[in-house]
């Protein structure tokens, strides 16, 4: 610890600390200690100040009122000090893509000063820990999203600072590359090393000493997993619904979320009803069993209600659906680079209507798959189908039948809500009166305002989310592929999202989505597991969980983790 930090003084201290932009107030009067050694998560909604107090702890930022004291520096006046002594690690990837693993690492070493025998040392002891070693030589823009999370780790490590600020760290990485990311920070423990993360996914937070809610550059709640989970303690309630059981009624009083997963619903209700008043009013839903509350029916009840709280408690609606049916067809199709195969005789069938998840590491082959079924790539051998249409056969009534969201969003920045709607009815051949009907219809659904003035630029990642879902279904297509379409959206923005995915799929439109976050596996019908290009496994949870040969209430990362190693 640096000499500067005195024993009495925690390695970060935030007091009433304020930040604006404009008018908007992206933190406001922050009070904050973190102690020596401890990890603090960070969660919240989209915008809701989490990447901007990081940015202000680094003293990237400086603060419109109130102080902070980072290493027992001043983020304003001793910023220096602090950059020189830290390791920040922002959302997108801080590398240089045509450096190699061990040139990313020189440059960072050599820019704060760690030579010699100490940085050899250094090196060897971060690449073993990150599983890098055998890849020194790869250049960073061919590394795996996972192996380049853990390079970045490993270049803000390599002068071994006593605090880190990480943003998003587990985001875009695949949940085997996210469980040796975790294992690195686990290590971290035993030199006593500050962390402060944010994070979108409940399963990180976790594993976090404590968590700070914050909601409009507000600090909600601060406290150990466990005593928020407390808060919510009594209000989540898992409903199994009959087969001939009536839709869900329009109006739920006192129902604050509803999960709907394939084989049941989990319900939570406001805080402060009792387990009798919860039981009459579930009662006629199904069969009710009173379930423990996790971080994310915490984060449901501290949510201010608004538009994503009031969207997540209401049962789903129908949704217009598309000419005819949609199924999927496969058989033993493949695509080669030279030697190498991304999809590799992949057969498989999916029907019309089926919310269908594609799950595996990065570079498993998904995107390329979903690549091929959309007729974005030509198969090097085998055959599809896709809507009742050859991939390799018309181009344009592929097209015209499938809806293709991609993990960076499909978006125009520079363009308005309302520009990148007609842009996209444009280009799926809609005009006229039937591209303001379908405009129209996609915004609602989606939640969104047609007319809307702002760039898709600024608005927040839910929304852009939302806003590319209803440019990908303007033309009703009768199959729609959503490739990592909920990545770094807070938990609230995901259940409206799955909302509307389950709205699609009851219309009778087949949806394919790949996720990295194993919890969504849940809500679809069936699951697909790849592995080099291969499919390894495929089916229900419940069938997945019996040809691994685990126990009934095995999860999911157990049963993908399983099946992997199966494979290897």
């Amino acid at each position: 610890m640096d000499s500067a930090l005195s024993q009495a003084e925690p390695p970060v201290v935030a007091s009433a600390l304020a930040r604006r932009f404009g008018k908007v107030a992206a933190l406001a009067g922050i009070d904050l200690s973190v102690a020596t050694g401890e990890r603090l998560g960070l969660v919240g909604p989209d915008g809701a100040g989490k990447s901007t107090l990081l940015q202000s702890l680094a003293a990237l930022l400086d603060p419109s009122a109130g102080r902070c004291r980072v290493l027992g520096f001043d983020t304003v006046r001793e910023a220096a000090q602090i950059q020189a002594r830290i390791g920040y690690m922002a959302q997108g990837f801080t590398l240089y893509e045509r450096l190699s693993v061990d040139e990313n690492l020189a440059f960072s070493a050599g820019v704060r000063g760690v030579t010699g025998d100490t940085y050899r040392e250094r090196r060897a002891a971060l690449l073993a820990m990150a599983g890098l070693m055998p890849f020194t030589e790869r250049r960073e823009r061919e590394l795996s999203g996972g192996m380049r999370k853990k390079l970045a780790l490993c270049t803000n490590l390599i002068h071994r600072p006593p605090l880190l600020l990480l943003d998003e760290p587990g985001l875009g990485v695949d949940p085997l590359s996210r469980r040796e990311l975790w294992q690195m920070l686990d290590d971290l423990r035993a030199q006593d090393v500050t962390v402060v993360l944010a994070t979108s996914y409940m399963d990180e937070a976790e594993r976090c000493d404590r968590v700070a809610f914050l909601d409009r550059g507000r600090l909600l709640a601060l406290d150990t997993p466990a005593a928020l989970r407390a808060r919510a303690a009594g209000t989540t309630f898992a409903v199994t619904r009959a087969a001939d059981a009536p839709p869900l009624p329009a109006a739920l009083p006192g129902v604050r979320s509803i999960k709907h997963l394939p084989d049941r619903l989990r319900v939570q209700l406001d805080s402060g009803r009792n387990g009798a008043e919860a039981q009459r009013l579930l009662a006629p839903l199904g069969t009710v069993q009173a379930v423990e509350a996790d971080l994310e029916d915490v984060f449901t009840l501290l949510a201010p209600p608004g538009e994503d709280a009031a969207t997540a408690a209401r049962p789903a609606h129908p949704i217009a659906a598309g000419p005819g049916g949609g199924g999927i067809s496969t058989q033993e199709l493949t695509r080669r680079y030279g030697a190498f195969s991304a999809v590799d005789a992949v057969s498989l069938d999916i029907p019309p209507g089926e919310i269908f998840g594609l799950l595996g590491a990065n570079g498993a082959g998904k995107t390329t798959l979903i690549k091929l079924l959309c007729g974005l790539e030509r198969p090097s051998a085998g055959s599809a189908r896709v809507a009742g249409i050859a991939v390799d056969g018309a181009r344009g009534a592929l097209h015209r039948a499938v809806g293709y969201m991609s993990q960076r969003f499909s978006l125009y920045p520079d363009l308005s809500v309302a520009e990148n709607l007609r842009f996209f009815a444009s280009a799926q051949g809609l005009a006229g009166r039937r591209a303001r009907a379908a405009i129209a219809a996609a915004a609602a659904e989606s939640g969104l305002d047609a007319g809307d003035p702002r760039m898709a630029g600024a608005l927040s990642g839910a929304l852009r989310q939302r806003l590319a879902l209803a440019c990908a279904v303007l033309h009703r297509p009768r199959v729609l592929f959503l490739d990592e379409p909920t990545s770094g959206v807070d938990p609230l923005s995901r259940h409206r999202f799955w909302a509307l995915i389950r709205n699609l799929a009851a219309a009778g439109m087949t949806v394919v989505v790949t996720t990295h976050y194993l919890e969504e596996a849940a809500f679809c019908q069936r699951l697909g597991l790849m592995q080099r290009g291969r499919l390894i496994a495929s089916g229900t949870l419940a069938a997945l969980r019996t040809q691994a040969e685990l126990a009934a209430d095995a999860g999911v990362e157990a049963i993908f983790l399983a099946h992997l190693g199966r494979a290897a």
